[in-house]
């Protein structure tokens, strides 16, 4: 027989906290094998690996932006199978973020340096959303993995043709991103409004602009 743990604030908190910590500032684990590991590296020109560089740190923005919005999700969700499939669909996002962090440093290049900002902001969306309640909540995870899935098959496009490594772990990506959204949708997503969507992709947009440059 499977016993439901029951958080305190108190946990959650320390939970969430230790959640920033390990993804601002030390090295997330991924459970499964980074997809690109078997491809081999492509020889790109200066051109090439700067903006495959440029690309992969918007993705790996994009899973800290993902993970901080779980997590603070989940932090404030009522209902433990709600809480429950939104720390899964984090756990994914780990995998994620340190598959782009490798990709990135092979590519010698570095996470952007906002990346504090980017946690806090979407920490805090992701507690206003789970106040609402939990199909709103899921809502939210619906709307961001769709956003994501096309930026993901933009950047496929995007990418050098000769850069196979990267394009192994957004395909991947792309499909886990697929999944979670669906996966929410089932469990009772609501959709958001218009005007919501719309928000979320121009904030999407400012940070993919500023992620690409640094």
């Amino acid at each position: 027989m499977t016993t439901v743990r029951h958080l305190s604030p108190l946990d959650r908190l320390l939970d969430s906290t230790q959640n920033a910590l390990i993804t601002l500032l030390g090295s997330p684990r991924a459970q499964r094998l980074n997809p690109g590991l078997d491809t081999p590296e492509a020889a790109l020109d200066t051109h090439e690996r700067q903006h495959a560089a440029g690309l992969m740190r918007i993705n790996h923005v994009g899973e800290v932006c993902a993970q901080a919005l779980y997590i603070g999700q989940a932090a404030v969700a009522r209902d433990p199978a709600t809480r429950a499939h939104l720390l899964h669909a984090a756990q994914e996002e780990t995998d994620h973020l340190a598959w782009c962090a490798d990709r990135l440093h092979e590519l010698g290049s570095r996470p952007s340096v906002f990346n504090p900002l980017w946690y806090a902001g979407s920490f805090a969306i992701g507690a206003a959303a789970g106040l609402r309640g939990d199909g709103w909540n899921l809502g939210f995870v619906v709307e961001t993995e769709r956003q994501v899935e096309a930026h993901l098959q933009e950047h496929l496009h995007s990418l050098p043709l000769t850069d196979a490594r990267s394009r192994a772990i957004l395909s991947v990506m792309k499909d886990d991103e697929v999944r979670h959204a669906d996966n929410a949708m089932a469990a009772g997503a609501r959709l958001l409004p218009r005007p919501v969507a719309m928000l979320m992709a121009g904030a999407s947009n400012v940070m993919k602009t500023v992620a690409y440059r640094g």
